[in-house]
């Protein structure tokens, strides 16, 4: 299932930082997908965000920081990972991913069955 990323490409520190995936040949309301956003800061390693399951439940990194959300819009066939208040390092390039398992905090490309192609999203004023 191609996986398409969108949003703005750079955010102000303090704003909401928006990544929408647009899904093609799959319903993110039916029983076969989670859909998982994950992010890469320069230089760092990859780091899991939160998942969101057909049914509408998600779940997210413990860290504090980041408090990200996953809303999801069926009808569009999208979901979109958002990031409040956002600071400088929340710099990163986002991915989407879709896995056809639960795996929570899972940083293995190879641990997903669909990978997005990554977007740069820069934090600055």
């Amino acid at each position: 299932v191609p996986l398409q990323e969108s949003g703005p490409g750079l955010v102000k520190p303090s704003q909401t930082l928006s990544r929408t995936c647009t899904v093609s040949g799959a319903s993110i309301a039916t029983g076969y997908y989670y859909w998982s956003g994950i992010r890469q800061p320069p230089g760092k390693g990859v780091e899991w965000m939160g998942v969101i399951r057909y049914s509408g439940s998600t779940y997210y990194s413990p860290s504090r920081k980041s408090r990200p959300s996953i809303p999801r819009d069926p009808s569009k066939s999208q979901f979109t990972l958002q990031l409040v208040s956002v600071a400088p390092d929340a710099t990163a390039v986002y991915y989407c991913a879709a896995s056809m398992r639960l795996i929570l905090g899972a940083t293995t490309k190879t641990l997903y069955d669909y990978w997005g192609q990554g977007t740069q999203v820069t934090v600055s004023s």
